[in-house]
């Protein structure tokens, strides 16, 4: 049985990795980084209070086989570019750091579609860095899954978003081919095909998009 590291617990896709890991019986202990208790009692869960400037003071408390890390911002919530690049690149690569250093064997990272350090689009610059970051830690295991849209209702009001949301709905069924990759993805598919992937890790590195995540969710169903 395995032990995980959730970063991003209370966000939108974090939120169903930590309701699966905890109903997965091949997870013994399940350890979430979160600014402020979720209020979630469970036997495998471990919480940690802490963010990217204590995370240091955690990192006795961080061992597992795998680290999850679904974190991001938003240019609203995080208008200034150092601290946008903080959040989104920073955080995400001393997670990884401290997971390996403590022993883990797998990282699995939410990023996004056109993620590309030589981007000369900050927003996919940034997150394409963060992947390569990670990668050059040299993981058993890395695995980075780039949704487009990622569809779902979040606690928080993001109106523009939900906006963004309805319009994606509609002209999914437009992106066909080579464009299935810019389909917009539940949520809650992303997190089942992060877990479905930590239960059948083959490559070193593998990076999935909407194709490649709607295949493991396929893959598990007919596994059943």
């Amino acid at each position: 049985m395995k032990k995980a590291i959730i970063y991003g617990a209370s966000g939108l896709v974090g939120s169903y990795i930590l309701k699966l890991l905890l109903n997965d019986n091949n997870y013994k202990e399940v350890i979430i980084v979160v600014r402020k208790d979720l209020g979630i009692q469970h036997p495998k869960l471990k919480s940690l209070i802490g963010d990217f400037s204590t995370l240091d003071s955690l990192a006795k408390n961080l061992a597992a086989d795998e680290v999850y890390i679904a974190l991001g911002t938003t240019q609203k919530k995080a208008p200034d570019r150092k601290e946008y690049y903080r959040i989104d690149h920073d955080y995400p690569v001393l997670a990884a750091e401290l997971a390996k250093v403590n022993g883990a064997k797998t990282v699995l990272l939410v990023s996004a579609v056109g993620a590309n350090a030589r981007s000369n689009v900050f927003y996919t610059a940034t997150k394409g860095k963060a992947e390569q970051d990670i990668i050059d830690l040299e993981f058993d295991h890395t695995y980075i899954f780039r949704p487009s849209m990622i569809l779902g209702d979040r606690s928080e009001k993001r109106p523009l978003e939900k906006a963004l949301q309805a319009i994606w709905k509609v002209i999914n069924p437009l992106f066909i081919g080579t464009l299935n990759r810019y389909r917009g993805c539940e949520a809650e598919n992303i997190a089942r095909a992060m877990v479905n992937a930590a239960n059948r890790l083959h490559d070193k590195v593998r990076i999935l998009h909407w194709g490649e995540m709607t295949a493991l969710l396929l893959e598990k169903e007919n596994n059943n």
